[in-house]
Order: C-alpha cells, then structure tokens, then sequence
C-alpha cells in the first residue's frame, strides 16, 4: 500500500504540473496563453523533478509503467510489485488530469480548438504515421530509462540529493531534442489515463479522444524502457 500511494501521489503530481503547464499554454485566455514549446518543456522537467523529489524515497518514484516494466525486465524490480506500482500511477495520472481540469474550469468553454483540449490531457504526433510515431517514442523512453539507471548508478546508496533533479534535465533534454515528432509522452500512464479523464469528464466542445492514437504512447514508451534498460545493463552491467 505504501508503494501504490508513493506511486499515486508522485504521479499524480507529475501530471498535474506537466498538464498544467499545457494548459495554461494553449487554452484561451490563459495569462500563459502561447508562450511555447520552451515553457511547456520546461514545465514538464520541473514536473519530473519535483513529483520526484516527493516520493522517491519511498518508492524510487518510477513514476511511469516503461520505467517500471524496463526495471523488472532487468530484474532491478520483482515482477510481482509492477502491477502496485502501474495501478498507482494510472491513477494517480487520471486524479491529476482531473485536478487540471478543475484549474482551468472557466478555460475551457472559450477555447474553441478541440485539439488544443485533447492536448492538454495527452499526446499527438505532428505528422501522423504510426510505425515513426512508435519509433519515436521507443527512442526518447530508451533514453529515459537508460538515462535514469546511469543516474541513480552515479549517486550514494539512499542519498537522493540532485538526482531527482537531474532526471529533470534528462525529460527537459528528451523534450527538447527528441519531442518535436509525437510530444513525447515518454510514459504511458501519463498519457492514456489523462485521455481517459478527456473522454469521461464534461468539456465544452471537447471532440473524441483520439483512441485510433491511444495506443502508440503505450505501445512505444513500454518497448523502449524495457530497450533502454536492456542497453543499460547489457553495457554498464547490473
């Protein structure tokens, strides 16, 4: 229980600051209202970094099912306490999203793109071409998971320090570097329960959900953590 409401909580946080830094970005009348892509990266860097720092020494703040499953595949994490953790994030995910939804509540009805809504609570690809967009996404998350076990191998046993920091620099960098094509989910709770609070809660003229799409920020975020963290360790070791 205390792994799941570590897991919960950090990502519940994590979505609520990186959707919410969406938000005030691309919904009308918002005082942040087309400040970009800068903003929005750095938003979700700060996000990780702080959703992090909150609960990583509970539970290690995986934060993210690819990270979770990439450390069982290495066996870094019992298979038997994924499920706890990927129950924890999801909805953790949906409990932030809704917390978005509530903060920008008088935004949303003077807000006339649809996608703009949709993109505050996931992803989308700039040029829509499943195999690329699978690729994409398996790339940033391998660098991700990969980045974060060279992290967390370079720091003290129990000292957290900067690291969570640092992982904040890591999505900052994977936003801005690798990003442009999908939007870098990178995650597949942060992305696909947010696109579940989209499709269930009541949005002025919000459209559909997009789930044609739904499945390429699931799909390609797990095979690149557990790549990343394969490269990892068939590399560096366990």
């Amino acid at each position: 229980m205390k792994l799941f409401v570590a897991e919960l909580v950090g990502t519940m946080l994590l979505v609520l600051l990186g959707d919410g830094v969406v938000a005030g970005v691309v919904l009308s009348k918002s005082k942040a209202e087309k400040s970009g892509w800068i903003v929005i990266t750095t938003g979700w860097a700060l996000a990780v970094a702080m959703a992090v720092y909150a609960v990583g020494r509970i539970s290690g703040a995986h934060l993210n099912p690819a990270v979770t499953l990439g450390l069982a595949a290495v066996g870094k994490l019992p298979w038997a306490e994924a499920p706890v953790y990927i129950g924890g994030q999801m909805l953790g995910a949906f409990l932030g999203a809704v917390l978005v939804w509530l903060t920008y509540l008088v935004h949303w009805r003077v807000t006339e793109d649809k996608s703009a809504k949709l993109g505050v609570f996931c992803t989308a690809p700039a040029i829509r071409s499943a195999p690329a967009n699978v690729v994409t996404e398996m790339v940033g998350t391998s660098v991700l998971v990969f980045g974060v076990l060279a992290l967390g191998a370079n720091k003290a046993p129990n000292d957290t320090g900067l690291t969570p920091l640092l992982v904040g620099f890591l999505v900052w960098a994977i936003g801005l570097s690798l990003g442009g094509p999908t939007g870098y989910a990178i995650n597949p709770a942060r992305d696909l329960a947010p696109r579940i609070a989209h499709a269930l809660l009541p949005i002025a003229g919000k459209g559909d959900s997009d789930w044609g799409y739904a499945w390429v920020p699931v799909i390609g975020p797990i095979l690149g953590g557990i790549l990343g963290a394969a490269a990892y360790v068939g590399v560096f070791g366990p």
